[in-house]
């Protein structure tokens, strides 16, 4: 156990707004399942619905299913959304919906098999969650191609 999880409180995620969860808290909530990090597609015209694809970001590590180079993401894919207890609110929508920091926003609990909740980091791989073994590379695959990834639709 990391000196990170010993800080952990107690089921924080149960007890501690979001705006007041430490920073090992709030990096903890994320499962590791990797969706965040497949590339999506927002429909222009009315519902604008969001479609993912299992088309990962070139950063991804689809072993891990965390970001290659995290400390650095934002400089390296400047399209990545960075996650803060004020920006949710506004990324919510991208969100898979079986992420934690989602589903807390609203109000909504943690699902069974999320690592927080079993104990176990990989939980969320061994209940089906997450997207290791299931992605192809960005690089592989040209935009005008991505409709044939999709993996899920709209929210």
């Amino acid at each position: 156990m990391s000196a990170d999880e010993k800080a952990l409180r107690p089921k924080f995620w149960e007890t501690v707004p979001m705006a007041e969860m430490t920073t090992p808290e709030w990096e903890a909530l994320c499962d590791g399942c990797g969706k965040c990090c497949m590339l999506k597609m927002e429909n222009e015209d009315p519902p604008h619905e969001i479609a993912y694809t299992n088309i990962a970001c070139r950063l991804f590590d689809e072993e891990t299913c965390r970001c290659s180079s995290y400390a650095m993401r934002s400089v390296l894919v400047p399209t990545c959304i960075q996650l803060t207890p004020e920006s949710i609110v506004g990324a919510r929508e991208w969100m898979p919906k079986t992420c934690a920091y989602r589903l807390l926003a609203d109000g909504e609990k943690l699902p069974g098999w999320h690592p927080l909740v079993t104990g176990d980091r990989n939980s969320v791989h061994s209940s089906g969650n997450s997207m290791r073994n299931a992605t192809v590379p960005e690089y592989e695959v040209g935009e005008e191609d991505w409709y044939d990834y999709v993996i899920e639709e709209g929210h």
